[in-house]
């Protein structure tokens, strides 16, 4: 990945100031990057073609920091596979890879005040998905285009609220997960904490 166009495109995504650390990592590992429509249950992956090439997609509708941190997250796969090829996917090899390339971009310089401290705990042994970060998750969620969504955590207990067009009813935690009613059916679903669902007002 290299060339005016291709900074062009990733500067649209990305906090400003780390376009070129970025390009720079790119230009070390080579990648195709592919910018996609948002996934419910994904910010982005990262993939391994029989041909050899890489592939890491990124949702679109991600704010810069969060974008960001997922696109070193990815990366941090391609890294891992190249020096050890097969181990766990989010063992302490893809760990220390994730740490050793987000050092350079947690900064004041890069990210927010409001972000800095929850990023520099979260690095200190990241999970494979942001998201069981709660602290984190609400830093980063700040920055988002504004909507009168909710994380499901932040609802109350029985309320109700909307998600893929049915109505559920929120119930107790579940260790990382929320146990709800489909109002329709009564069947139980399984809400990860930050979900994001539309509250019903009464």
């Amino acid at each position: 990945m290299s060339g005016s166009n291709s900074i062009e495109i990733l500067g649209k995504y990305l906090p400003e100031k780390s376009v070129t650390l970025v390009i720079d990592l790119f230009q070390k590992y080579p990648c195709h990057i592919k910018i996609v429509k948002n996934r419910k249950t994904k910010h982005g992956d990262f993939r391994r073609f029989s041909n050899g090439l890489y592939q890491i997609t990124i949702n679109n509708d991600l704010n810069p920091y969060r974008f960001l941190l997922t696109l070193i997250h990815e990366l941090s796969h391609l890294v891992t596979y190249k020096k050890y090829r097969k181990v766990k996917p989010h063992g302490i090899e893809w760990k220390r890879n994730f740490q050793h390339l987000m050092l350079p971009f947690v900064s004041p310089d890069i990210y927010p005040k409001d972000i800095l401290p929850f990023l520099a705990k979260y690095l200190i042994n990241p999970k494979a998905s942001t998201d069981t970060d709660v602290k984190l998750s609400l830093a980063l969620k700040h920055f988002d285009q504004k909507n009168d969504l909710n994380y499901i955590f932040e609802i109350p207990l029985e309320a109700k609220f909307r998600y893929n067009k049915k109505i559920f009813i929120r119930g107790e935690k579940r260790r990382t997960r929320y146990e709800c009613i489909e109002v329709y059916s009564n069947k139980k679903y399984l809400f990860h904490q930050n979900a994001e669902v539309d509250l019903i007002k009464v």
